[in-house]
């Protein structure tokens, strides 16, 4: 023993370096290790705990549900039907406008034939419905181009063949529509009486809208932003049966065009 250990009482303790764990040496045990979190943490540990954080903007948004607030009803389109007596002029005019507006759209004609103008009054061109609008625009284009180019029935025929394949008639049609907007009033009344004559089977309404139009090229352009601005007001009502009336009164202070309407059943 060093006799300054002896000696020292200071240099009798022993070295704290010495007494160092090693790496490899077990850890202590439990008992002397110190609880984590404590028995009885600070209180300033415990206000912390306790206290919610303050609320920094008296603004705070609050989570929004769509769904929960507006349940969506699912509104199906209207189907808009437009008849004229040949499936030519007028109702393809319609036909042209509301489909390229993005609306739902068919057309028919009521009559027994197409008939188009001939090189006379007395001589007209006479199809039956059916026969596709490319093979009408080729006879014609064959007979006289000049003069069926001259009184715009190559350019409408044009028009129809882009549209769909050929003239269709009312009476042989299965389509059921929301709304039939026929272009005079003898169409008017044919499509009442076929509709009449089904029996209503289906008891489903469908609203018969007379808009009368001259039958020529002009008159149709002019009605066929009548067609577009009615579909517009009856797409954008929330019940068609009981807006109609509203609707077809400002039609009428908008446009020339005198209207008949009526409610029939498919």
């Amino acid at each position: 023993m060093d006799p300054r250990r002896v000696r020292d009482p200071r240099l009798a303790r022993a070295d704290p370096r010495l007494q160092r764990v090693p790496s490899g040496s077990p850890a202590p045990p439990a008992s002397q290790q110190q609880p984590w979190p404590p028995a009885d943490p600070p209180a300033n540990l415990q206000q912390t705990q306790l206290q919610a954080p303050p609320n920094t903007s008296s603004n705070a948004p609050v989570p929004f549900s769509i769904e929960a607030s507006f349940p969506v009803v699912y509104k199906p389109r209207p189907l808009f039907c437009v008849v004229c007596a040949s499936n030519q002029n007028r109702s393809m005019e319609g036909h042209h406008v509301l489909q390229k507006a993005g609306y739902r759209v068919i057309s028919y004609g009521t009559g027994s034939a197409v008939r188009l103008p001939g090189p006379s009054i007395d001589k007209p061109n006479i199809y039956s419905f059916g026969t596709p609008y490319n093979t009408i625009y080729e006879e014609l284009q064959a007979k006289d181009p000049r003069l069926y180019t001259a009184n715009g029935l190559l350019q409408m025929l044009d028009r129809n063949r882009r549209i769909k394949l050929a003239p269709e008639r009312w009476q042989d049609s299965k389509t059921v529509s929301d709304v039939v907007i026929t272009c005079e009033e003898r169409c008017f009344d044919a499509v009442c009486d076929d509709l009449l004559s089904r029996g209503g089977e289906f008891n489903k309404p469908v609203h018969i809208i007379n808009i009368e139009i001259k039958d020529n090229h002009e008159e149709a352009l002019i009605a066929g932003k009548a067609m577009l601005d009615l579909a517009a007001a009856i797409e954008a009502s929330s019940d068609i049966d009981e807006g109609i009336d509203g609707i077809l009164q400002v039609q009428q202070e908008r446009h020339p065009h005198s209207i008949l309407h009526a409610v029939a059943y498919y």
